[in-house]
């Protein structure tokens, strides 16, 4: 959605101008205002908007309050809150929170406090909401997980029973290697850590399953398999223990090259849904709002941040899957646009459903965070 047609670009032009901003952004320099988003394409009666630009590396959002959203960034080493006090859906001020860190890449809200996942540990900001004008020295919580930096960011979520969930990605395209590719969970205090899920090759984002409690996650394929093989995976772990296949099998039955001979896919809990090869699926949330037509609620989006090894490039959008009871019976595209005439403009890493029932996306690529509303019609 956006204020100029795209019929009054020629074509030329459009691809010159896609061209210019993909190297504007490549260099650091790509201002508000050169962000194309007339070529998001959405359902009817949706619209797209800029909640805020300039955020350098914007890649996992939490929600602190209706006013505050904070997002992680990994390559520049920071926290920002973002702050909407007008509630006009665009952030009209910023507060770093915290620099300097070591991929601070998971961000999440449990009460009062703000917690950071940086390669090597957790961290507190406590009472943040209240000390946005002078925040607080961190508390590590947790300290001395894998320094390791291949697939070494981790994403970090409060679970509905309390405890912290945290991805450990497996440091490598396609190892056999103990105490990665899992995610676990700890106490808010850093206490009684375990691994919930195993053979989890690299999840970048996950949710709970607003009626059941249930986790549900992403899951990044291995490479080098060729343009279409193995696919992404939306994986669905209602109980600890599960072991989701990796490094012997992807998707549902592809036994790995190197590795299925030890083991049969059979053995391991197949994926609730198969995505698209190498789309990047990264952060995912349950629509949880009700500002959305019905049929999208208690469905799941997903960020797709896009292939980098495929010969023709895929993802680089928003999906939406929808789910029938525990079945994922439907995936499909939502937004896209941000990849056209073989050029990539944006790619989408994370999701988050504000209070008003709109859809924030973080871009890591533009710098941005734009927001989703429906207006119907």
């Amino acid at each position: 959605m956006g204020t100029e047609p795209a019929g009054r670009r020629s074509r030329g032009t459009a691809r010159l101008a896609v061209a210019t901003l993909a190297l504007a952004v490549l260099r650091g320099s790509v201002q508000a205002a050169d962000l194309p988003l007339e070529r998001i394409e959405l359902p009817p009666g949706f619209r797209i908007g800029l909640y805020a630009s300039d955020v350098p590396d914007a890649r996992s959002l939490a929600l602190g309050s209706a006013e505050v959203v904070f997002v992680g960034s990994r390559r520049a080493g920071t926290v920002t809150a973002l702050l909407d006090r007008d509630r006009d859906g665009r952030a009209e001020a910023r507060v770093v929170v915290a620099s300097g860190l070591r991929v601070p890449n998971g961000v999440a809200m449990l009460g009062e406090d703000l917690y950071v996942a940086e390669n090597h540990r957790i961290l507190r900001y406590p009472d943040i909401l209240d000390r946005l004008d002078r925040p607080p020295e961190p508390e590590v919580v947790l300290d001395g997980l894998p320094r390791e930096g291949h697939h070494g960011w981790r994403y970090l979520g409060a679970g509905p029973d309390g405890y912290l969930y945290f991805a450990i990605g497996a440091p490598c395209n396609v190892c056999e290697e103990p105490g990665f590719a899992e995610i676990r969970r700890v106490r808010p205090d850093g206490s009684a850590m375990e691994t919930y899920a195993h053979g989890v090759r690299n999840s970048v984002g996950f949710d709970w399953h607003p009626g059941s409690g249930e986790l549900w996650f992403t899951d990044n394929g291995r490479d080098w398999l060729g343009d279409d093989l193995p696919p992404d995976e939306l994986n669905r772990a209602p109980r600890p223990g599960a072991h989701f296949g990796f490094p012997y099998c992807h998707g549902r039955d592809i036994s790995d090259p190197d590795f299925g001979r030890r083991r049969d896919c059979a053995e391991f809990t197949p994926p609730a849904r198969e995505l698209g090869p190498h789309v990047a699926s990264l952060g995912m949330r349950f629509y949880t709002g009700t500002m959305f037509p019905p049929p999208y609620r208690g469905q799941i989006f997903i960020a797709e941040h896009g292939s980098w090894n495929r010969s023709s490039r895929i993802g680089y959008r928003v999906s939406l899957v929808e789910l029938d009871g525990e079945r994922a019976v439907a995936y499909r595209t939502f937004a896209s646009g941000w990849l056209g005439a073989g050029r990539v403009w944006g790619r989408p890493v994370d999701v988050l459903v504000l209070p008003d029932g709109s859809l924030l996306v973080s871009d890591d690529y533009a710098d941005a965070v734009y927001r989703i509303w429906y207006e119907g019609g």
